[in-house]
């Protein structure tokens, strides 16, 4: 259960090749470009109201300066986001390749020494 109030836990993680694969296009299909939308739209309205808020006879109104610098953290998050999408996407498009690389790993570490395996 999460400890978070409002916060449910997922029914069912994505565990199967073709379920990783889904969720990597999905990633890639909706939830990146709508991202990326959201950020372009940000980007437009903060550019009207700096615009309005700037100077226009020599004073500016102090709220222009701190919209651009609201925006820059808006956009460093953006950023951050659609980086962790990314990550995630490429993870789970990975994901078989890296447990099987660690079982194989593993396996070779734990397993005892034979005589046949000089044969």
């Amino acid at each position: 259960m999460p400890s978070e109030p409002g916060v449910s836990a997922p029914r069912k993680l994505a565990s199967s090749p073709g379920e990783k694969r889904a969720a990597a296009r999905s990633i890639e299909d909706h939830i990146e470009p709508g991202t990326r939308a959201a950020g372009r739209w940000a980007d437009d309205e903060h550019g009207s109201a700096v615009r309005e808020f700037a100077a226009k006879d020599g004073e500016g109104w102090v709220t222009s300066a701190a919209l651009k610098k609201a925006h820059g953290a808006w956009a460093d998050q953006v950023r951050n986001l659609m980086d962790r999408l990314g990550a995630e996407k490429d993870a789970l498009r990975s994901g078989n390749a890296v447990l099987t690389s660690t079982d194989l790993a593993v396996g070779s570490a734990v397993r005892e020494r034979s005589s046949l395996d000089t044969f």
